[in-house]
């Protein structure tokens, strides 16, 4: 996985990371990496693993990469402590997020070197966060922007490997396109000169997603439209059926998630 950021940090590319939370999504992403003949990164939060329980949720992501013939990884996802980074690097994690980013920059950045001295006996990319990237539920007008100034300190002092950037993204649905500061991603990236992260994906127009690939962002995450389409699918289905076979009614959710992100897909790719 490091290898993997080191080469397309260079080239000005980026993977798309996608959270999965049962077969049927994870089934979705793959179908669709497989089609597009895409790597792909798998995601896992807190919520995913208590739900499906660590060992059988990594099981499902590593036979499913193997069946689909899809060349993937499987990531934590805003991990919130570090007891959580270190079973999921025991479990065969390829990366690991620690998320101190609500904490003061000096508690964040003495938990982020213990998390990357833990990962670099697995040889595991340790993605960290720096700004106010809201979270579901959280107020989407505080600005706390990543500043090149702090992410330089951030980054000598933890030796992260990759790093995601508040520039104007937040987590969930948008109740107006969001704006991106393209200047300060530009700046951070001089500063630093590692892999970039941009949360909060769901919703972001095309064309600046691919600003900010150009910019030096190498990862994108998409969670909340995964969830939404599924979901919406489902419950269309099921309002019009009065099916309880659950193998006929989750396929058209499973397959609206498919071409879902094999939309995202073409997103990432810059010719």
């Amino acid at each position: 996985m490091k290898n993997k950021f080191e080469q397309i940090n260079k080239e000005n590319k980026a993977l798309l990371a996608t959270n999965f939370y049962n077969f049927e999504t994870l089934k979705g992403v793959l179908t669709a990496a497989q089609e597009k003949n895409s790597s792909i990164i798998l995601q896992l939060t807190k919520s995913s693993i208590d739900y499906l329980g660590l060992d059988n949720a990594v099981a499902m992501a590593k036979s499913g990469l193997k069946s689909f013939g899809v060349k993937g990884w499987i990531h934590l996802d805003h991990g919130p402590n570090i007891e959580l980074v270190e079973a999921c690097l025991k479990a065969g994690f390829d990366s690991v997020m620690y998320d101190g980013s609500e904490l003061s920059l000096e508690q964040n950045i003495e938990n982020t070197r213990k998390v990357v001295s833990l990962a670099a006996q697995y040889n595991v990319n340790v993605e960290a966060e720096l700004g106010y990237i809201a979270k579901l539920g959280q107020a989407k007008n505080k600005v706390a922007y990543t500043s090149a100034k702090d992410a330089k300190l951030f980054v000598d002092e933890t030796g992260v490997n990759t790093l995601a950037v508040a520039i104007g993204t937040a987590h969930g649905f948008y109740k107006k396109t969001p704006k991106l500061d393209f200047n300060r991603l530009k700046e951070i990236k001089d500063a630093v000169n590692i892999p970039l992260v941009l949360h909060g994906g769901s919703g972001v127009p095309v064309e600046d997603v691919r600003m900010a690939i150009k910019n030096g962002i190498c990862k994108v995450n998409v969670a909340t439209e995964i969830k939404n389409i599924f979901m919406q699918t489902l419950k269309k289905l099921l309002s019009e059926t009065e099916e309880i076979d659950l193998r006929k009614v989750f396929p058209p959710a499973t397959n609206a998630v498919k071409e879902l992100v094999k939309g995202k897909l073409d997103m990432v790719s810059i010719v």
